[in-house]
């Protein structure tokens, strides 16, 4: 706890030390703009700005991948798991700003991770460099990559990488359909629906039945976590904080859950998804916000998470397609103007942090404080693609 506070006062003081770092501070000082349905945004300037910062991430990540920001330290290595699922956003960017530089930057990605594979078929966890062994969830993400690159490439390489990590989630899946050894902390969570989508993705491509029986296996496990009010036990990526799971993580299970359902054509999984999406949807229609983590009362707590937010935001437009339209998308309205004024005050600070999100908001809150995380822009530029209520990709 001790040295907690010290880097907290240590990044205090060095945002305090110059005036970009004391604009941000004061940015996220504000309170969030009143997201009223309705209002308008610069959509493409938006998208534009999320794009450049990818393009800054990549050319500072020194292996081909998107890197992440953090205000007191730089630019940091790679995570693999979230190059594989910015690479498919990155085409998706390419198509809708007409700049093909950006497909290009994808494929660079796509090839750097390729070199990265393991032997076993798998994708490390943690960053570029950490030496860590294959874990399936990030494994799978990687998938979601290689997969888009194929379709938007038709290089078989692609492929072939993505069938080799398919084999290899396969074959450590655990007799309960669980994936809890090779995962993080060597535990099941439910926000593995979210390996099971490119499993089912990677069924569609090759036809190969066993991925959609073992993502349907999963997908069974993880609906019998859910509470009557939508709430999922085993949904926190920590045991400490387990009875109250960030948004970020229920955010993956909902959306996994949400595109399994459409996926498979089983409407179950959709209603699934629903029960768990619907009173987070809300709770932020009616306070215009959300907390971080969320007990199983749906209680909220610590400072709100933007890449659950804008997480969120993807799912309730995807669900909106099949029940509630017109709640959802009111939802997803507001949430993507809260979500862009908070891209715009980083232009208020550094120059490495504009057009992107911080972990936090504030941005001293405890989930990735004082950082840009790659995942945060990911998934703003996703919900930014989706306005119109149009799959970006």
């Amino acid at each position: 706890m001790l040295r907690s506070l010290i880097d907290y006062s240590r990044c205090f003081a060095h945002l305090l030390g110059s005036t970009a770092g004391r604009r941000l501070v004061a940015a996220h000082r504000r309170p969030l703009r009143e997201a009223q349905a309705g209002g308008h945004f610069d959509l493409i300037s938006a998208l534009n700005d999320a794009a450049d910062w990818f393009c800054r991430a990549q050319d500072n990540s020194g292996d081909e991948g998107m890197g992440s920001y953090h205000l007191v330290t730089g630019w940091g290595r790679t995570y693999p798991e979230t190059t594989g699922y910015i690479i498919p956003t990155v085409f998706a960017l390419a198509e809708r700003l007409d700049r093909p530089e950006l497909a290009e930057r994808a494929v660079r990605a796509a090839d750097g991770l390729l070199k990265l594979q393991r032997p076993d078929g798998g994708w490390q966890g943690g960053r570029v460099g950490e030496e860590r062994p294959s874990v399936v969830f990030n494994t799978a993400q990687v998938v979601r990559g290689m997969l888009t690159a194929h379709r938007m490439t038709n290089e078989d390489r692609y492929l072939w990488s993505a069938r080799k990590a398919g084999d290899w989630i396969l074959a450590v899946q655990e007799a309960d359909s669980t994936w809890s050894r090779n995962n993080f902390m060597g535990v099941a969570r439910v926000y593995d629906s979210y390996v099971d989508a490119p499993l089912l993705q990677l069924f569609n491509a090759t036809g190969e039945a066993s991925y959609k029986r073992a993502a349907v296996r999963n997908l069974e496990w993880v609906v019998s976590r859910q509470r009557p009010n939508g709430w999922f036990a085993d949904a926190d990526n920590t045991v400490k904080h387990n009875d109250r799971p960030i948004i970020h993580t229920i955010a993956y299970t909902i959306d996994g859950l949400a595109d399994c359902g459409a996926l498979t054509n089983d409407v179950r999984f959709l209603d699934h998804a629903h029960r768990a999406a619907g009173p987070l949807r809300d709770i932020f229609l009616r306070d215009g916000r959300l907390n971080g983590r969320y007990d199983q009362h749906w209680q909220g707590s610590e400072a709100m998470i933007t890449t659950g937010c804008a997480q969120l935001c993807i799912a309730w437009e995807k669900l909106a397609q099949h029940t509630e339209a017109h709640a959802y998308r009111s939802a997803a309205v507001r949430m993507r103007m809260v979500l862009v004024d908070l891209q715009q005050r980083s232009a208020e600070g550094p120059a490495d942090g504009r057009g992107a999100l911080t972990g936090s908001f504030p941005l001293w809150g405890r989930y990735e404080k004082f950082a840009y995380p790659n995942w945060a822009t990911k998934y703003l530029a996703d919900a930014l693609l989706w306005a119109g209520g149009k799959a970006p990709h």
